[in-house]
């Protein structure tokens, strides 16, 4: 199926690795040409010349902290001719209310809430005044199978679901499509180095940590490219009536598995 992605101008924050990478190699697959943001060069120089070389896109980087107002503001500038935006950056750490405080809570939101809040303010009013654009919201699925253990990620996924679905609602007025996505446990690294912390303290090894995996649905996390390949049909005119809804990609965790 042909997307109609080429030559569409697409920014993914958080691009680096995991469910961004993913993105970014779903969007060059369909010749889409790529800004690829996040906080670390390396990573992020690496990917963007492999698929420079592998798929003929132009893919240019930027190294910013969406906690930063001018940092943000910089990303907005360079960013002002694009059609799609990903906001995918993010790094709410785990923790019930008595172990996260208010100063991890805040730089949390900080990235996650106030950064995908603060671009897409930025970002829509210049898709507006070029006539048109895709949003896209990578937030999670703690979002709505709310978890104790992941308070500040619970509460901060629910309020950007609030946030997409309020947006999405009448943005088509604008010509602009606003969608989220919220996957459950994804194959990332992230994903790893948190189960390996959870089996340290629960087994004392952490190299134990795939038998948490075995109760998922498939007994697998999902893979980044699942997410990655959804987010590109989403920005896709293949979707183009489709605004302010969220999709759940969890393997039916949230309806009910296990």
């Amino acid at each position: 199926m042909d997307l109609h992605l080429r030559g569409k101008r697409v920014l993914i924050t958080g691009a680096s690795k995991g469910i961004g990478a993913a993105a970014a190699e779903a969007f060059a697959e369909e010749g889409a040409n790529l800004l690829l943001a996040a906080r670390s060069g390396d990573q992020l120089k690496t990917l963007a010349d492999r698929l420079r070389s592998a798929h003929q896109i132009d893919a240019t980087t930027i190294i910013v902290d969406l906690r930063k107002s001018e940092d943000l503001a910089r990303l907005a500038k360079e960013a002002s001719d694009i059609d799609i935006l990903v906001n995918n950056a993010g790094d709410i750490p785990g923790g019930s209310i008595d172990k996260i405080d208010e100063a991890t809570w805040r730089h949390a939101w900080e990235l996650k809430v106030f950064g995908y809040i603060n671009l897409t303010r930025q970002i829509y009013a210049q898709m507006k005044a070029k006539g048109g654009g895709v949003i896209v919201n990578d937030i999670g699925a703690a979002g709505e199978k709310f978890d104790a253990n992941y308070i500040c990620g619970s509460a901060g996924n629910a309020a950007l679901m609030a946030f997409t679905r309020a947006l999405g609602g009448k943005s088509l007025a604008d010509n602009i499509r606003v969608v989220g996505i919220n996957p459950g446990p994804v194959g990332t690294d992230r994903h790893v180095t948190l189960l390996k912390t959870r089996a340290k303290h629960q087994f004392g090894d952490e190299s134990r940590y795939k038998e948490f995996q075995k109760s998922l649905p498939l007994g697998r996390p999902a893979h980044a490219r699942e997410i990655g390949d959804l987010m590109a049909f989403l920005a896709s005119d293949r979707a183009g009536y489709t605004s302010g809804v969220i999709y759940t990609v969890d393997g039916g965790i949230t309806a009910g598995w296990g």
